[in-house]
Order: C-alpha cells, then structure tokens, then sequence
C-alpha cells in the first residue's frame, strides 16, 4: 500500500467482526502494518490493518488488453 500514498485505491476490507465492505481511501501514510487514511465513504480518518485489506485497486487505472 506504500506505493498508494496520496492516491485513491478502492479496497475490498474484512473488519475485526469479519464483515466484508467495500471503500474508497484516499492513502495518507502506512507503517506497522497500518494504513492511515481517509475514508471517501464515511468521510473520516480511519487507520486500516493492512493484513485485513483482501484487495485493492487504484482508482482511475484501466487494464488495457
């Protein structure tokens, strides 16, 4: 996640109760394991355990076949 840092990514993410959602975080910082950022969707800073992301995509990026 390093390499997202001020970029938007959408995130697939499993909380501690193992509930699933999808989020837009724009990344602001990552260490230990955690990734500081801010959540398009709640509209808060919120501080995701990296292990808990199952994936993820930078937003605005195409695969091209």
């Amino acid at each position: 996640m390093k390499k997202y840092i001020g970029r938007i990514v959408e995130i697939i993410y499993m909380d501690r109760k193992g509930n699933i959602t999808q989020r837009r975080i724009e990344v602001l910082g990552v260490r230990q394991g955690r990734v500081k950022a801010n959540c398009l969707k709640s509209g808060e800073l919120r501080v995701f355990n990296e292990m808990n992301i199952l994936a993820s995509k930078p937003v605005g990026e195409h695969n091209v076949s």
